[in-house]
């Protein structure tokens, strides 16, 4: 069954790919696993009781299961009560591609596309940064997610959020002449690039954080690649470009609280935050909406919205009390 089509008091007996995988331990101090079980049509949470330590080495990230069993309700979300689970065989005849969401997009033209937008920007200091920074994330560009979880959380999420904002900068630089394209289009490219140095991340599903990714994060990493580029090309890392570069990538995160060391000070500091905000949000409501079963009008709580859940209309047609269409 697919995990979109579960209800509350369904028995389901299936294959799915193990998306993530937290130890637990009950009052009476046995052992349970806390998994997230993934298809292409979403994701769930399951418990399994009473593990052993024979199951805390077996199951991991990235692994695809069988599992039977019954789907119940927790804090008003669907939640698997696992039965049975084993790791899948060749017998099964299930692959992991099968199970894997992906980017709506073609990674490679995806790249190809970033790639494209970088060798346009005018500003030789800033088009020689960001080709660096692009050569240094390498093949983890075509895979990594954008997050581990909220939004573009799948194969290619990362390069298909880049994507998704530069469509939408260059609106916003048509509507709004004060903002320098060159800069701010150099600033999205970088702004999450350095989240394949912070996650540890396989087939698109972020498991864990890398040590440099715990201690430092990805807006300090990416900080450090713009000085390495500098450095690299005999670029004066105390220039003013190089500067508003850096700025406009320190404050994306727009808040102080929300992990920005400083908050936007400049057009463009400002445009990327809103920019980077309405692509991360209106993506979550896309795939949430798309992971709605077809009986459904309400999604689930999303995070990434302040918990609120996000109604599907019939389709834009709105009929008024006389049963008359509009």
């Amino acid at each position: 069954m697919n995990i979109r089509d579960m209800k509350p008091g369904d028995q389901i007996t299936g294959f799915y790919l193990l998306k993530t995988v937290k130890v637990g331990e009950t009052r009476s101090q046995s052992k349970y696993l806390d998994l997230t079980l993934g298809d292409k049509t979403g994701e769930i949470n399951a418990k399994l009781w009473d593990a052993t330590p024979e199951h805390e080495v077996t199951y991991k990230p990235s692994l695809l299961v069988k599992v039977q069993a019954s789907v119940e309700t927790y804090q008003d979300k669907p939640q698997l009560k696992i039965i049975r689970i084993r790791p899948t065989d060749l017998a099964d005849g299930v692959a992991l591609a099968d199970f894997i969401k992906a980017a709506p997009s073609d990674p490679t033209a995806l790249v190809e596309s970033i790639e494209s937008v970088s060798k346009q920007i005018g500003s030789e200091t800033l088009r020689t940064i960001v080709t660096y920074c692009i050569h240094k994330a390498g093949k983890a560009l075509f895979t990594f997610p954008a997050a581990k979880s909220n939004h573009h959380n799948y194969y290619a999420g990362l390069a298909y959020h880049m994507n998704r904002m530069l469509e939408l900068a260059d609106a916003v630089c048509q509507l709004r002449p004060i903002l320098n394209a060159d800069l701010l289009k150099a600033a999205i490219i970088l702004h999450d690039i350095a989240k394949t140095e912070e996650y540890e991340a396989e087939n698109g599903i972020a498991s864990g954080f890398t040590t440099r990714g715990s201690l430092i994060g990805h807006i300090s990493l990416v900080y450090g690649w713009i000085i390495e580029a500098c450095l690299q090309y005999g670029i004066d890392q105390n220039s003013e470009m190089v500067t508003l570069l850096q700025h406009t990538v320190l404050a994306h995160h727009g808040q102080l609280e929300w992990g920005s060391p400083v908050q936007p000070q400049t057009p463009e500091a400002v445009a990327i935050h809103y920019i980077d905000q309405l692509d991360a949000k209106l993506q979550a409501v896309e795939d949430a909406l798309a992971e709605l079963p077809d009986n459904e009008r309400w999604t689930k709580q999303l995070f990434i919205l302040d918990k609120a859940r996000v109604f599907k209309s019939n389709g834009g047609v709105i009929v008024d009390g006389m049963g008359a269409n509009r």
